[in-house]
């Protein structure tokens, strides 16, 4: 059986990338290239994830999440500092995390892309079930 960080690495952390990616871009005036950078990110990557090609599959339930969306601008804030500290960014990363496992986001998708997990009792499934 496949973990639910399967579902973390494979649809919500392209999620959350692709909206701090915006705020950066948007809130903080950043330059593409230079957001690439900052998130240790391909420019082909941004620019895929600015078309839609990459992390959509959970982009509209986290962006109805106040407190996901509260945890990605800290997280945009955070890099959009130059003297950003790796600890700082991946603590935020993980609360953002947090956030959408605790308000079982990501339930739902778990069920669907494991179907293996009827049943389940991990702690994304045991309190949808």
């Amino acid at each position: 059986m496949k973990p639910p960080c399967v579902i973390i690495v494979k649809h919500v952390l392209p999620a959350i990338r692709v909206l701090v990616m915006k705020e950066l871009i948007e809130k903080y005036n950043i330059r593409k290239i230079d957001v690439s950078k900052k998130m240790e990110l391909t420019p082909a990557a941004i620019t895929q994830y600015l078309k839609g090609e990459r992390g959509t599959a959970l982009l509209n339930e986290i962006g109805r999440s106040g407190e996901a969306m509260k945890g990605v601008s800290k997280l945009a804030e955070i890099l959009a500092k130059n003297d950003v500290a790796i600890e700082g960014v991946v603590e935020q990363l993980c609360n953002v995390c947090a956030t959408i496992r605790s308000e079982e986001i990501i339930c739902e998708l778990h069920q669907k892309d494991l179907p293996a997990l009827k049943g389940c009792k991990c702690s994304i499934c045991e309190r949808s079930a």
